[in-house]
């Protein structure tokens, strides 16, 4: 099993925090971002980890190689600053075989978030989703029927929305190559620079390649704004007393 980590950009909605580093290396609780999402992995038995990288990119390896040597590899998007998350998904689409994971480089989560995700294995790609009372704007959000995913982004009707993606999926051999093909030819595509992986997602949804696993009630949160790192402190600091 194979785990791709999306954490190339500098998360300028978390300045002052992230001026001078990125998203993936704030500290909490003495541990970097990145460190939580890697050892969540490894402790469920994903072993081999890829990083996309941008932004500070020779430091992140730098303090990622020195604590996990080889366990973790990098590829380095130069784009990351004029486009969005599906160029680095498209500079890592050699790894896209077999079973693997996607995760968001700003989703923190227990474990056991991971091997949930790992157990649902219906359809070729299946995302993560959690609820909650209510969806703002910048919610992934996603409309399913059942276990079926129909759609996903952020401009869905509230009315028809059930859930929202936690920023992790799972690729079986049959989703990876879905998957690929698909990024390979919107890349072709000038306007697919400023689009998030996630609408090649809500592409192959329409075709029913894609199922949800649902997460509700183990703990995780995404961190995309300055009030979000209460809330992952918290986190960090519950884990790190167990």
């Amino acid at each position: 099993m194979k785990a791709i980590i999306l954490c190339a950009g500098q998360g300028r909605r978390l300045l002052p925090y992230t001026e001078s580093s990125p998203k993936c290396l704030l500290s909490l609780n003495d541990k970097y971002f990145i460190e939580w999402q890697i050892d969540a992995l490894q402790e469920v038995g994903v072993e081999q980890i890829v990083a996309v990288v941008g932004y500070a990119a020779q430091r992140i390896e730098a303090i990622v190689s020195k604590r996990y040597g080889d366990k973790v590899s990098f590829i380095y998007n130069p784009f990351y600053e004029i486009a969005d998350n599906l160029a680095s998904c498209w500079m890592a689409r050699e790894h896209f075989k077999d079973d693997f994971i996607i995760l968001n480089g700003d989703a923190l989560f227990e474990p056991t978030v991971i091997s949930t995700l790992l157990s649902a294995n219906e359809f070729p790609i299946t995302l993560a989703t959690d609820k909650k009372d209510s969806y703002d704007d910048d919610d992934m959000k996603v409309i399913t029927d059942g276990t079926q995913l129909l759609s996903v982004g952020k401009k869905l009707a509230k009315s028809e929305v059930s859930g929202e993606s936690i920023g992790a999926m799972h690729f079986n051999p049959e989703g990876a190559k879905l998957f690929k093909d698909t990024i390979e030819e919107l890349m072709y595509l000038p306007e697919s620079l400023q689009k998030w992986y996630l609408s090649t997602i809500d592409q192959l949804a329409s075709q029913q390649h894609v199922g949800t696993c649902s997460i509700h009630g183990l703990e995780w949160t995404e961190v995309d704004f300055v009030q979000d790192l209460d809330r992952a402190q918290q986190l960090a600091e519950k884990w790190s007393r167990k």
